[in-house]
């Protein structure tokens, strides 16, 4: 068995020390060939299967996004595979969100005011592609597509795949095994047989759909450096920029709204009463021919532990904390998977089994946490964004982080623009919360009194 030289540093000192794994990652995804290009640089043999063909030769990916909100955690991860100037060379920044009210009326909410961070639009496939290509470049990186695991014996470190198109049975094996292969994972429904493995799913009633807001003229018909988001208290549809000057558009609402648009009619009659701006963006036939080509997509979060087995197994990505996709961070948590995986393989001293089980003890609560997140911003995106005290609690909160900015950083900001645990990013929020509530009850405790002592103090001074 051959292995490849491990990297070097820039003083010459090897990036990894230990010795070199076979290393089998189950999905060629972002987070699978992120994965494996990581295991890659130091000096490991990897195995990458895919069950679908080579994206790069793939037009399109049904069932997936075409674009994605990167943030910190993610640039992060692509910056320690050397990555990150190539992708963010051709994203496009969302600096804020434009609101985009009943009326047609719009505005703007800046992310970062302070520090002007933003988040970036990047194509799925694009930035698969970026990961892949730099694959290439590793002669101990191999690629197996058109695989579909059917079966693994963890103990044994032993796979059984089905190669497409022959349907052709093939068997590998491998000292760890990665599964990087989704919400659906078969990676982990084999380890939800082992005892002591803990799993919850939860389906939100809600489902999107997407839909396209053209170029026009080659150009772009709304301004393209935010993340559109037309709020609706139940429902509501929002738009992120892509590179060739179009808008995905994704119509997010309740099953049983959906269900009551039957004809192009009811499409168009919905569509005028609460998204009447968007009708001449996307145009009539555009908007009929998209809706009614494909059925809303269901939204799973998943939660689980641990999120290894022994010393041969490992789930990353969505295969192990699948959310809903209203922060953003999907994407992101799973690249941060990879950057804090290879921190601890960095050190020397850990054996596999005890990486593994570091990884889970310092992962599962940030996971849950981001999952929870998600949830919670869906809510605020649909609904929250739109009233006045969510407004006014952003201003504040920018005007604390700009006069604070090592004590006060805003929820939104600790999530997107920072490594901070995500744990911690809600341990923060609760005692800022808990801070403006007790001051607000000082002053207004103080306002009273005041008020009290004014008017009793003057009453008594006049009766004597």
């Amino acid at each position: 068995m051959s292995h490849a030289i491990p990297l070097t540093t820039n003083n010459g000192n090897a990036l990894n020390s230990r010795a070199p794994l076979k290393v089998a990652i189950i999905g060629g995804g972002l987070v699978g060939s992120l994965a494996a290009l990581s295991f890659a640089r130091r000096g490991h043999e990897v195995h990458l299967y895919e069950y679908r063909e080579d994206i790069r030769r793939a037009e399109l990916v049904q069932g997936r996004s075409i674009n994605l909100a990167l943030s910190q955690r993610g640039r992060k991860a692509l910056a320690e595979v050397g990555l990150e100037q190539e992708v963010l060379a051709t994203a496009i920044p969302m600096r804020g969100r434009m609101l985009h009210d009943i009326k047609g009326n719009r505005t703007v909410v800046i992310y970062d005011p302070c520090t002007n961070q933003c988040l970036y639009s990047v194509g799925r496939k694009y930035l698969n592609e970026v990961l892949l290509n730099a694959g290439e470049k590793f002669p101990n990186i191999h690629r197996h597509f058109e695989h579909k695991l059917n079966y693994v014996n963890f103990n044994e470190g032993r796979m059984e795949f089905k190669r497409a198109p022959s349907k052709e049975i093939v068997e590998d094996n491998a000292d760890l095994i990665v599964g990087c292969d989704g919400a659906f994972s078969t990676v982990r429904q084999q380890m939800v047989r082992a005892p002591g493995f803990n799993y919850s799913q939860e389906y939100i009633e809600h489902g999107y759909l997407e839909l396209c807001i053209p170029a026009k003229d080659g150009e772009f018909q709304m301004p393209e450096n935010y993340l559109h988001i037309w709020p609706r208290d139940e429902f509501m549809m929002i738009a992120l920029p892509n590179q060739d000057k179009s808008f995905t558009v994704t119509l997010s609402m309740p099953f049983k709204v959906f269900k009551t648009i039957r004809s192009s009619e009811d499409l168009l009659n919905f569509f005028h009463k609460y998204y009447a701006d968007a009708v001449p963006l996307i145009g009539k036939e555009r908007l009929i021919k998209d809706f009614f080509k494909s059925r809303p997509q269901h939204l799973v979060s998943v939660k689980c532990y641990p999120y290894h087995y022994g010393s041969k197994a490992l789930i990353l990505g969505d295969a192990a904390h699948a959310m809903v996709p209203y922060y953003g961070q999907g994407l992101n948590a799973g690249m941060e998977d990879c950057t804090l995986l290879l921190s601890l393989f960095n050190q020397p001293n850990l054996s596999t089994a005890e990486i593994l089980e570091q990884f889970t003890e310092l992962r599962w609560r940030d996971a849950h946490a981001i999952c929870d997140l998600a949830m919670y911003n869906y809510v605020e995106m649909r609904d929250l964004t739109k009233r006045l005290s969510f407004r006014w609690r952003k201003w504040l909160d920018t005007q604390l982080f700009r006069w604070f900015p090592n004590f006060w950083v805003p929820l939104y900001n600790s999530v997107s623009f920072t490594s901070m645990p995500y744990s911690q990013c809600i341990a923060n929020r609760k005692w800022q919360d808990k801070l403006l509530q007790n001051v607000l009850i000082s002053a207004s405790l103080a306002f009273v009194a005041m008020t009290a002592f004014k008017y009793y103090g003057g009453f008594q001074t006049i009766t004597l």
